[in-house]
């Protein structure tokens, strides 16, 4: 059994032109990535279990199975942040944490950008609010050397709202921006392909 949940949008126009933005910058990634640009589909997953085997799993011998040893112990849980190179296919700099708080996904994101520093990069994400966060929007400008004002959070300017921010980080004037699948389209973003498997 699989979870599975529908989109239901309140434009389905609207939300026609979301899902093909999102499939042509898909399409296009062969060719950006020819030009030195990276399309990357990015999520986290939540609650993995860190477990360890209470014994050592006793290997595979001529008529017998591996046998794992069944009891473990509990390490806590962790969460995933990674990414999925579009182009190639390729797994990059994941980050496994305690939380996906906006620190996090900023600075997972930080560390992704430091692998090629110079290079444009379109991040494909879900509507998840840290990835439309002031630490996130920081990041782009200080990284992007934009230095206008941004404004305040929950007043004014850029940092505004969850709307202004994501505004500014899908600016498509700048060399690092995001790119945002419509609600409930888990199906749409490659990473979920990984990460489900």
């Amino acid at each position: 059994m699989e979870y599975w949940l529908n989109a239901q949008p309140d434009d389905p126009a609207v939300f026609a032109d979301q899902v093909a933005a999102v499939c042509a910058v898909y399409q296009q990634a062969p060719a950006f990535e020819q030009q030195g640009g990276h399309v990357i589909s990015t999520d986290e997953k939540t609650g993995i279990q860190a477990l360890e085997r209470a014994a050592p799993t006793l290997p595979m011998q001529p008529g017998l199975v591996e046998r794992p040893e069944y009891e473990y112990i509990r390490h806590g849980t962790l969460c995933l942040i990674a990414h999925c190179n579009v182009a190639t296919g390729e797994i990059v700099a994941p980050t496994l944490g305690p939380s996906r708080t906006e620190e996090d996904f900023a600075a997972h994101i930080a560390q992704t950008i430091t692998t090629d520093p110079e290079a444009p990069w379109l991040f494909v994400v879900d509507q998840l609010n840290t990835h439309t966060s002031a630490t996130l929007v920081h990041l782009v400008a200080r990284t992007c050397g934009i230095a206008e004002d941004l404004g305040e959070k929950e007043k004014r300017g850029v940092l505004k709202s969850m709307e202004t921010r994501a505004a500014f980080l899908s600016d498509a004037s700048h060399r690092i921006r995001f790119l945002y699948t419509p609600k409930h389209t888990s199906w749409l973003n490659q990473i979920e392909l990984w990460l489900t498997a």
